[in-house]
């Protein structure tokens, strides 16, 4: 297959093993995959710490600086942030380095309100991948090493501070099938053929409708 000339964000349950789906895609169709290497990023154009990225990461302010300061932030560029919490800063920083990874080409995009950075963008697939919570705690304890009896708990907490992110963010709802362009549920088909599913959809889109 030809590689796409789609921009792809996944957005991701904790556990749905949506972080290797993105990577395993990004692999067959030979183009970047961006995860955690946005944060690399963010810090050496920032001048920021990686540290400071890492801990303020997919994790929403408090404060209602972040509405009044946007403004400014979208007039003067990064002289506008100088009032804003760390946490609206690393966000903002982020958004910057997502545009700048789409625009140079397809890529691969996992979590950080991608789908809502690039919404502008004509070539972007969004997808979602979800799993049932067994499924979820199953996998968090055999391959991330979470402990069975704290498994459920973390794996709740942890999705309500991704959707608290992207909620609050966003303005829209984490995890609402509308704001996606296709959702997967890659407990019932596996992470191989989940990844087939994607691609399958991706060269739909890219070919068109069928005849």
């Amino acid at each position: 297959m030809a590689k796409t000339n789609y921009v792809i964000t996944i957005s991701r349950q904790f556990g749905s093993g949506g972080r290797l789906i993105g990577k395993k895609l990004a692999e067959s169709l030979e183009i970047p995959f961006y995860d955690k290497e946005l944060i690399t990023m963010a810090a050496q154009q920032s001048g920021y710490s990686r540290e400071i990225f890492e801990k303020a990461d997919e994790r929403a302010t408090n404060s209602l600086l972040y509405t009044l300061s946007m403004n400014s932030y979208l007039l003067h560029g990064m002289t506008g942030m100088a009032e804003l919490p760390l946490n609206d800063k690393v966000f903002l920083i982020q958004s910057e380095i997502i545009r700048k990874v789409a625009a140079e080409g397809p890529c691969v995009i996992v979590g950080r309100c991608a789908d809502y950075v690039l919404k502008e963008r004509p070539r972007c697939l969004n997808f979602y991948i979800y799993a049932d919570l067994q499924s979820r705690v199953d996998r968090a304890t055999t391959v991330y090493g979470m402990e069975s009896e704290k498994a459920e708990d973390n794996i709740q907490k942890l999705d309500k501070k991704r959707a608290n992110y992207y909620n609050f963010y966003t303005n829209l709802r984490w995890g609402l099938a509308e704001n996606y362009d296709l959702c997967v549920n890659s407990a019932a088909i596996g992470i191989d053929s989940t990844v087939d599913v994607l691609r399958h959809f991706i060269e739909r889109k890219t070919l068109g409708p069928a005849k």
